[in-house]
């Protein structure tokens, strides 16, 4: 009977955590995304309070990034149209963080069992990052588009201006930055019922 009731738990478990890393079912409402992912408000405001960063900022660059996937990656390459010879980065997570990148981070905060594909993990290390961005090239928290350009070019990429020779750049962050503006404007109308819940999970979840 033991046996039986372990492999029902574990069952659970591995139901329950594909749940949670499912992507959001309205990516373009943060509201809907926080209402869905509970979880995923704890570790926006934990963001904020270490970081600096207002919510809204690395939400809109990481559903960029990866559409809110867990194991996202850039597509693979082939040759000849089937042999197949790697990715064109490194990157990958809920972030597309490249694993250069993501070292200096796990480096510079000690969070050394993080992982990139970790919701929790993956918004702090894009607060550390916009927070650098901020602290190195000047780029206000606020900004996402110029904070998207830094996170795709990198601070040196940026500050010699190598995203001026990309013209499908520019627009990509343009985006980014009409999406936190609309995250930002959908966060005015919930922020109370999700602080309260939150409040309501942290002393009588």
């Amino acid at each position: 009977m033991k046996p039986f009731l372990y492999m029902v738990s574990l069952c659970s478990v591995i139901v329950l955590s594909g749940c949670a890393t499912s992507p959001p079912a309205e990516p373009e409402n943060l509201c809907s995304i926080f209402k869905q992912h509970r979880s995923w408000y704890e570790a926006a405001v934990d963001t904020r309070e270490k970081w600096g960063v207002p919510v809204h900022v690395p939400l809109a660059m990481m559903y960029q990034e990866s559409s809110f996937k867990y194991n996202a990656a850039p597509p693979m390459e082939y040759f000849l149209g089937f042999i197949p010879t790697g990715r064109a980065s490194d990157a990958y997570g809920y972030a597309q963080a490249k694993t250069m990148t993501w070292d200096d981070y796990v480096r510079e905060t000690g969070n050394s069992w993080s992982s990139r594909s970790d919701f929790d993990d993956a918004m702090d290390f894009m607060g550390w990052f916009i927070y650098k961005t901020n602290k190195i090239n000047g780029v206000s928290k606020w900004d996402a588009k110029n904070q998207y350009l830094n996170y795709h070019e990198g601070w040196g990429g940026y500050k010699r201006g190598s995203y001026k020779a990309k013209k499908w750049l520019t627009p990509v962050a343009q985006k980014v930055d009409d999406r936190a503006r609309r995250y930002a404007q959908q966060y005015q109308t919930c922020k109370d019922d999700l602080d309260s819940s939150w409040l309501w999970r942290l002393f009588f979840g």
